[in-house]
């Protein structure tokens, strides 16, 4: 059996006096597509920075790919995309295919010349999100929907194992949040891409994931989609202390 791509045992963090989180455990492992859901103050933001090595746990232990975080190095393995990475300048000097080969930096390191086949590679993460065709557009002339994109392609461009979206929605008007969820699930089903999704589009988003993480401080319950849908609307209001919509 395979290590768990990221693993966190017993993990708590505090800023001053203040709990952020308490006892987390959970693992993702390879082809998973995680959703995280909690209401707004919950501890999503700061867990994702553990797992990014932002902060480091106040107690337990977090494991990426086998090694303790502290002595992980290969940080390219872990691609992230901020809720506000759609928020560009109309005029920012830049076409789409420079954003995408950009992502190859943190691979390579700043002082090292962009490969040759940088522009295959563009080409082939452009084409995994949809946007193969906007190659030679200007950043900031594409929709909020067609942004995000391209900074989810810019990740992807480093080869990451693991991929970490935090509401990757916001800006995104209504009519093109299926979309962009099905080119989710294209990347998790056919590239076998593993993904965590912080979302509060929980009912939009339920029939492409397959585990579900809930948290308030602690994880309530942390299994597979379907196990989910198992619990009743009020085992999970008495989990979270409050009314929260469920997976449909």
């Amino acid at each position: 059996m395979s290590k768990p791509l990221i693993e966190l045992k017993n993990v708590s963090f505090q800023y001053e006096n203040t709990h952020a989180l308490n006892n987390i455990s959970f693992k993702v492992d390879e082809g998973d597509f995680l959703a995280i859901i909690g209401p707004n103050g919950s501890g999503k933001s700061t867990l994702l920075k553990l797992i990014l090595g932002l902060e480091k746990p106040t107690a337990g232990e977090i494991k990426l790919f086998g090694l303790a975080s502290n002595q992980f190095r290969d940080r390219e393995l872990i691609g992230y995309v901020s809720q506000k990475s759609n928020a560009f300048n109309s005029a920012f000097p830049a076409t789409v295919e420079e954003v995408v080969k950009s992502g190859l930096v943190k691979k390579l390191g700043f002082f090292k010349q962009i490969p040759k086949d940088a522009s295959k590679k563009a080409e082939e993460v452009l084409k995994a999100v949809g946007l193969e065709n906007l190659a030679k557009r200007n950043i900031g002339q594409l929709s909020g929907g067609q942004q995000q994109r391209v900074f989810i392609a810019r990740a992807l461009i480093a080869e990451p194992k693991v991929l970490i979206l935090d509401e990757p929605t916001v800006g995104i008007d209504h009519e093109n949040v299926q979309s962009f969820y099905d080119m989710l699930a294209r990347l998790n089903r056919e590239q076998n891409q593993t993904i965590i999704l912080v979302t509060h589009d929980v009912d939009t988003v339920s029939n492409r994931i397959s585990h579900v993480a809930c948290l308030n401080q602690t994880i309530h319950f942390h299994g597979y989609k379907e196990e989910f849908d198992t619990i009743s609307q009020d085992q999970i209001d008495a989990l979270y202390g409050h009314a929260v919509r469920k997976v449909h």
